[in-house]
C-alpha cells in the first residue's frame, strides 16, 4: 500500500500489488516509438510531388486524413489548414491498420501510407521517388507514400521530436540489465536513425500491431519477463499480453485501460522510477518477513519451554502479547520508511 501510494505521488499509477511485484522481475522492455520514445506530436516537414502539383496533392491527402484518428493523419490535416487548403468530400474511405488510409477523392483513388500499403494497392514507384524517400528516412523522418490511381506521385515527410528524457531513461534501464527493444511500424531506415540516436542496438521495423504481439509471446516462451511500453490503440493488444503493460498517460484511453502501470507524464523516466520502486518494495517486504518470523520463532520457542531446562525461563503471556504487538509495529514502521524513498 505504501509503495503504490509512493508511486502515485511520483506520477506512476500502479493498478495492483502484482504489477508492483512483477516489475522487479522484468528483464526485457519492448517499447513503441511514436508517442513513447518521441513526443507524439508529429508535424509535417514537407509534401513532395513528382508532377509539381503539391497543393493539389496536399488537398487530397488532407481530405483523406480528416476521417482518421491517427496522430500522423492529424498532423497532415493541421498542416493543410495552416496552408489555407480546403478539404473536400471523400468516398469509400478505409483505414488499414498498420499501413495507412485509402479512399476516392475527386473521382481519383488515393492511397497514403507506408510501403506495405503501396504493395497492397499495387502502386508503381519510380526509382527517383524511392531514392528521395530513402534520403528522408535516413534523417529519421516518417515518410508516407502518396499514390493516385495506382501510381506513386509523391510523399509527405513528418518529423516527431525525441523526448529529452528518453535517451537517459533507456540507458539507465540497460545499465540495470534490462534488454530494450524498440518495435515500430516505421521503415528500416527511419527506425535505425532513431535507434542510433537512442544508442539502441535492438529494434524491429515495419511491424504491424499483431507483430508486436507475436514478439512478446515469443520472448515469453523463452522464459523472459516482458514489459511493454506504448500509447496508441494499436498497442493495446501487446500491452494486455505483456507481463507488465506500461501506458503513457498522454496516450489513448484504450492503451491506458489495457496496461497495469500508467505513467502520468508519458515519460520513459517513469519506467526507471517504477523499476526502482518495485525493487525497494520487494526489499522492504523481505525485511518485514524477517521481523515477523524472528519474533515468532523466538517467542514460540521460549513459550514452548526450550530455555526452561537450562535457565528455568518461561515466557509470560503478557510478554508474549507485547512481543507480538511489537512485531506488527516493526513491520508497519519499516514499511512507512518507503515514503522517504527517492525514486
Amino acid at each position: 500500500m505504501v509503495g503504490v501510494g509512493k508511486g502515485a505521488q511520483s506520477g506512476v499509477l500502479i493498478k495492483n500489488a502484482e504489477a508492483l511485484e512483477n516489475m522487479n522481475k522484468v528483464n526485457v522492455l519492448i517499447t513503441d516509438k511514436t508517442g513513447t520514445i518521441t513526443v507524439g506530436k508529429p508535424s509535417v516537414e514537407k509534401v513532395f510531388s513528382s508532377n509539381n502539383e503539391a497543393d493539389n496533392l496536399l488537398q487530397n491527402i488532407a481530405s483523406l486524413n480528416q476521417y482518421s484518428e491517427h496522430p500522423l493523419a492529424q498532423a497532415v490535416v493541421n498542416y493543410a489548414k495552416a496552408q489555407n487548403v480546403s478539404l473536400v468530400e471523400v468516398k469509400d474511405f478505409e483505414a488499414i491498420s498498420g499501413k495507412g488510409v485509402i479512399g476516392t477523392v475527386a473521382n481519383k483513388k488515393v492511397a497514403l501510407g507506408n510501403q506495405k500499403l503501396m504493395e497492397q494497392v499495387n502502386a508503381s514507384i519510380s526509382e527517383d521517388l524511392e531514392s528521395k524517400i530513402i534520403a528522408e528516412q535516413k534523417l529519421g523522418k516518417t515518410v508516407s507514400y502518396i499514390a493516385v490511381d495506382g501510381i506513386a506521385v509523391g510523399f509527405v515527410s513528418i518529423s516527431d521530436k525525441i523526448k529529452s528524457t528518453s535517451v537517459a531513461a533507456i540507458q539507465e534501464l540497460m545499465r540495470q540489465g534490462i534488454e530494450v527493444i524498440m518495435i515500430t511500424g516505421d521503415n528500416e531506415n527511419t527506425a535505425k536513425a532513431v535507434a542510433d540516436a537512442m544508442h539502441l542496438t535492438s529494434f524491429i521495423a515495419n511491424c504491424l500491431p499483431e507483430d508486436k504481439l507475436k514478439e512478446i509471446k515469443r520472448l515469453q516462451s523463452e522464459g523472459k519477463i516482458v514489459a511493454m511500453a506504448g500509447d496508441g490503440i494499436n498497442d493495446a493488444p501487446a500491452l494486455a499480453q505483456a507481463d507488465i503493460g506500461i501506458a503513457m498517460g498522454t496516450g489513448t484511453d484504450v492503451a491506458i485501460e489495457s496496461a497495469k502501470i500508467t505513467l502520468v507524464k508519458g515519460d520513459l523516466q517513469g519506467i526507471v522510477k517504477a523499476k526502482n520502486l518495485s525493487h525497494a518494495v520487494m526489499r522492504n517486504i523481505k525485511q518485514n518477513l524477517f521481523f515477523a518470523f524472528i519474533y515468532n520463532v523466538f517467542g514460540i520457542s521460549v513459550a514452548a519451554g526450550v530455555l526452561y531446562p537450562v535457565f528455568g525461563i518461561l515466557l509470560s503471556p503478557m510478554i508474549a502479547a507485547a512481543a507480538m504487538s511489537f512485531s506488527s509495529v516493526s513491520v508497519i514502521m519499516n514499511s512507512l520508511r518507503l515514503r522517504n524513498f527517492k525514486m
